[in-house]
């Protein structure tokens, strides 16, 4: 059989305009080139496609049923060229993306080694802030994206979000401390050790929102935006911690080792997720974010946490 797409093309326009002369000025070739390609499909399919008369030419039974078909393949056809025109490596543009310092270190690598493999030739420009300033610049219009934890959002009306990461919290202690032997840990007796608070992304607010439940007026050593300097000070014994489990790891970089408990009265989850500008289209530079980071997050789970969609 040697039917071509092009024949088909030939097929469909003669169909639907009802001759072989007005068909030729929508596709451009003469009206023998159409009617030679007609004839073979006629011939390749064994059945008559047109009834020919004086002005003009008709579908057959035959022919109602292949245009049917012939219409699909076109589509198909058409739906082939889309994607392989827009295939993700050839895709130009700019993307803003916002990102808190938390996430800078556990997530951003991860982020944008997937992005830029997907889409080599979108230059991305990141910004690293607060939190609140973030959502300031992703309504405004100034960030497409940003990586923060949306479980503090304080604009969620102007915000669109997608939980990637919900992680629990536990207490950070130095190996053989007493209280490396309770199976859950009361606030009112970590209260009473000194205490390593990491200052950042409000990860401070929430354990204040501990203490503050059990009553207890705890003795703070120090607080510090530096993770690295949190695992050091617990590991090398000089306080404790309390910490969401997506930054545990059971060394410091020094080698020293961290044991981790969880607490008798848990605090809310920590949700980690992307947020954007609600909109009632997706931008494109969005969905192609999405659609080439979605499956690192996923599958991506720094200290064994698990992700939820």
């Amino acid at each position: 059989m040697s039917t071509s797409f092009k024949s088909i093309r030939y097929f469909i326009a003669v169909a639907e305009s009802g001759s072989i002369s007005a068909a030729i000025h929508e596709l451009g070739v003469s009206q023998s080139v159409v009617s030679q390609a007609i004839a073979q499909m006629e011939a390749d399919l064994g059945t008559l496609l047109f009834e020919r008369r004086a002005r003009g030419m008709s579908l057959t039974h035959a022919g109602h049923q292949f245009l049917r078909h012939a219409h699909q393949i076109d589509v198909a056809m058409r739906n082939a060229r889309d994607a392989l025109a827009s295939r993700p490596h050839t895709v130009t543009g700019s993307l803003n993306v916002g990102v808190t310092s938390l996430m800078v270190g556990y997530y951003l690598p991860f982020l944008l080694d997937r992005f830029r493999r997907v889409f080599p030739r979108i230059q991305v420009q990141i910004t690293e802030d607060r939190r609140d300033y973030l959502e300031h610049l992703l309504i405004s219009g100034e960030l497409d994206v940003a990586l923060i934890v949306v479980s503090q959002l304080q604009n969620r009306q102007a915000l669109e979000t997608e939980t990637i990461l919900r992680s629990g919290w536990r207490v950070w202690l130095p190996v053989n401390h007493r209280l490396t032997g309770e199976e859950k840990i009361e606030a009112t007796e970590l209260a009473r050790q000194s205490l390593v608070l990491l200052q950042v992304d409000e990860l401070g607010d929430a354990t204040t929102a501990l203490w503050n439940a059990g009553g207890a007026d705890p003795t703070v050593l120090i607080r510090t935006s530096s993770v690295e300097a949190v695992r050091s000070l617990v590991a090398t014994g000089a306080g404790c911690s309390v910490l969401p489990d997506m930054l545990y790891r059971p060394w410091s970089l020094e080698g020293d080792r961290i044991e981790a408990r969880p607490l008798a009265h848990t605090l809310p989850h920590l949700e980690v997720g992307l947020a954007w500008r609600k909109g009632a289209v997706l931008p494109e530079s969005l969905s192609n974010f999405l659609t080439a980071v979605r499956p690192t997050l996923e599958g991506h789970a720094p200290g064994g946490v698990g992700h939820v969609r």
